[in-house]
């Protein structure tokens, strides 16, 4: 028996990888964060599956249900929004199971940010203008930020910053940044990225707030500040250009 964490993606079903799908295809039991999940992909899960939502469960509860499905021999598909790899809660489910000695697999997804960016039809690293980009967050109550963790610490590197979990904070985001990158820094807020109501707000640092304020988004939201999200004047990259020689172009 094997638990198989699946990374969803954003949210749109036709987004979860090939190997993702077909797991969700052969597993008995599925579990899904059902807050965050699009109910879209439990159509891939087999006829008479066991589905349970565990958006109202307690840790715990989600722990004896992986105990449930191990005493029947019963793999089980674990649904989790986005990618495995952040913001999760995947190591402390996988740190239960150890307990149990319940074998699992991670299988990966698209990030949220990933497809947010695709939404606003940008490359987030632009030649000469920024070359890193930062994920990152502000303290909440489910998990506070680690005190060497700032948006004014990742903002004085001047990188893109994808601000997840934080459009409830976007005035701190605001004042935080502002002194370092600027009151015209662009910034555009992408809410839901790949669902059908997906929306997208843009502006810059200084009126972000007031575009906000008589359609406010609530949640499912990044918020991207950076200069690389506007700039059309940047110097093309040597990848393609005709003089650069690389060992898979075998020009002379």
């Amino acid at each position: 028996m094997t638990v198989h964490f699946i990374g969803a993606g954003p949210g749109a079903a036709d987004l979860i990888t090939v190997r993702g799908r077909a797991l969700i295809e052969r597993c008995p039991v599925c579990l899904y964060a059902g807050s965050i999940v699009s109910p879209e992909l439990l159509r891939y899960c087999p006829q008479g599956a066991r589905i349970v939502d565990t958006a109202p469960m307690s840790l715990d509860e989600i722990e004896q249900e992986y105990v449930s499905a191990s005493n029947a021999r019963e793999d089980v598909a674990r649904l989790h929004s986005g990618d495995l790899s952040v913001w999760s809660a995947v190591a402390e489910q996988i740190r239960r199971l150890e307990r149990h000695g319940i074998d699992y697999t991670m299988t990966p997804g698209v990030p949220a940010f990933a497809a947010a960016a695709s939404a606003l039809g940008r490359e987030l690293t632009i030649p000469t203008v920024a070359q890193s980009l930062v994920l990152t967050r502000v303290s909440g109550r489910a998990s506070p930020m680690p005190g060497g963790e700032t948006l004014a610490k990742f903002g004085s590197t001047g990188s893109t910053l994808a601000i997840h979990l934080a459009i409830h904070a976007l005035k701190q985001v605001v004042d935080e940044l502002t002194p370092l990158y600027g009151a015209e820094c662009p910034v555009a807020i992408v809410a839901k990225a790949s669902w059908p109501d997906e929306r997208i707000v843009r502006g810059t640092l200084a009126d972000i707030e007031a575009k906000l304020i008589n359609e406010p988004i609530e949640r499912t939201a990044i918020i991207f500040v950076g200069p690389s999200l506007a700039t059309s004047d940047f110097r093309e990259s040597s990848l393609y250009d005709p003089a650069y020689q690389r060992r898979f172009r075998g020009r002379v």
